[in-house]
């Protein structure tokens, strides 16, 4: 109107202090319809010199309200002067979810019962005709008569939903599962056909029976295997402990094991940083033997961007044949079985009778063979490996998700939780798919977590 009048500047009143504060920016709008309110203010804003909107006291602004309350107060409306204008569409367009209603379970049976009015189609009019035999309309209300005689009030989907939301989640929050929730609702009377569906979906979607629901065991992707196809080009590191203290504060073992040989070298440390890590390294694989083409490790700080190799020293050396590979790690690498400690304890036949001479020229004589037994010790890896994802991927159950889906994570991935603490948390947004499993996530605010995520460690999130 005052633009319309041709006004340059504006001053406007309200007794509302939620909407002068939100014209002048200090409140933030959050319903839909106020913030397109908001928007058609600021572009009128734009049409004068200068506007400002103060806040008045009640009382103040008498003059507003009792134009506001003119239109209901004139009792003579007949010399009034109303003009009518036509929109061709809404000024704040909101788009509208169209609904379609089922028709109620009950309608049909209540109608053969009361009006004796059957479906055209034979076959539905005929298993009414079976099914209606077990109902009963007592007051206009529609029973159920159950196997134990008792009557029980048949609801529609809506109602049936509501009573199982009371159950589950209501002053009581019992929490059960979808058998014992279905039950419950049946026991206190209530029926209706879909309400063991219904059970499963409320409690599907539940947030709290969710994140403190049971891990889940079975693996989720196929086993994939690695394969090293000589001594010493791929190994695997990791760290073990904190362990009870030991000389020198030491607590924590670096290890490292050959994926051919399957030899492990192990050393204490006090504490496990990436200069020690490089140390043992260099020091146990690269001097040696050679620089290794490939190392494996988790996502630990020492290791990320760090090559790392694992070697055995010591009383520490495993000299029990492998079923992967049949021969000892200390034969694949230096082509004959070691001398354990026992034996120095207590002399052996071999150790006792033990010739530097004649053990040189055995060594040179095994030598010839030593390609030919690291050949089938390859091979017994092969098939080891065969039978092991044959087992393995049998309890597979897939599971795998899309980018953009929803999803928990498990709380103990981690840290260590108590009895009482939810075994999930979340949920995060999946925003990468990487391949093998592994996902890129992000937080609800849209910050992306540090690392991949194995499917092992998520499951869906039904909001």
């Amino acid at each position: 109107m005052a633009h319309e009048t041709g006004a340059k500047h504006l001053l406007a009143y309200s007794d509302s202090q939620l909407v002068v504060k939100q014209v002048e920016g200090t409140y933030e709008a959050k319903k839909e319809s106020m913030i397109q309110y908001l928007q058609q203010i600021a572009d009128l804003k734009t049409k004068f010199h200068h506007f400002q909107i103060i806040q008045i006291p009640r009382e103040e602004n008498a003059k507003a309200d009792s134009l506001s309350k003119l239109a209901s107060s004139l009792e003579d409306c007949r010399t009034r002067h109303i003009t009518i204008h036509y929109l061709p569409e809404a000024r704040t367009p909101l788009a509208v979810q169209p609904i379609t209603t089922e028709e109620d379970w009950r309608t049909p049976i209540i109608k053969w019962i009361e009006e004796g009015l059957l479906p055209e189609n034979r076959w539905e009019a005929a298993r009414l005709k079976t099914r209606a035999t077990r109902f009963i309309i007592q007051e206009h209300i529609l029973y159920k008569k159950s196997y134990t005689h008792h009557l029980l009030r048949c609801l529609s989907t809506e109602e049936g939903i509501h009573i199982l939301q009371e159950i589950h989640s209501g002053c009581y929050e019992a929490h059960t599962g979808t058998r014992i929730l279905a039950n419950k609702a049946l026991r206190a009377g209530y029926f209706w056909p879909t309400m063991k569906q219904d059970a499963i979906r409320l409690v599907s979607k539940c947030e709290r029976c969710q994140k403190h629901s049971s891990l889940i065991h079975q693996p989720a992707e196929p086993l994939t295997t690695m394969l090293s196809p000589c001594p010493f080009i791929q190994w695997g590191m990791d760290i073990v402990g904190p362990f009870p203290l030991a000389t020198g504060q030491r607590k924590f073992l670096l290890v490292a094991i050959d994926y051919f040989t399957k030899w492990v070298e192990v050393e204490p440390l006090a504490r496990v940083t990436e200069g020690e890590v490089m140390k043992f390294i260099w020091k146990n694989i690269v001097c040696h033997f050679e620089i290794p083409r490939e190392i494996i490790s988790d996502n630990g700080r020492q290791f990320q961007g760090r090559r790392i190799q694992e070697w055995c020293q010591g009383l520490h050396i495993r000299t029990t044949p492998r079923g992967s590979t049949g021969e000892t790690p200390f034969s694949l690498v230096y082509g004959t079985e070691a001398i354990i400690p026992a034996e120095l304890g207590i002399p052996s036949h071999r150790v006792m009778n033990f010739s530097e001479e004649c053990n040189e020229n055995l060594l040179r004589e095994k030598s010839g063979s030593y390609r030919g037994i690291k050949g089938k010790a390859f091979l017994r890896i092969q098939r080891y490996k065969n039978i092991m994802i044959n087992s393995y991927n049998k309890r597979v159950k897939s599971r795998s998700f899309q980018v953009g889906d929803l999803v928990l994570r498990r709380v103990d991935a981690l840290k260590p939780t108590g009895k009482l603490d939810p075994t999930w948390e979340g949920p995060y947004k999946v925003t990468s798919v990487i391949g093998k499993g592994a996902y890129e996530l992000e937080d609800p605010e849209g910050r992306p977590l540090p690392r991949p995520w194995n499917v092992h460690n998520l499951k869906k999130y039904f909001a």
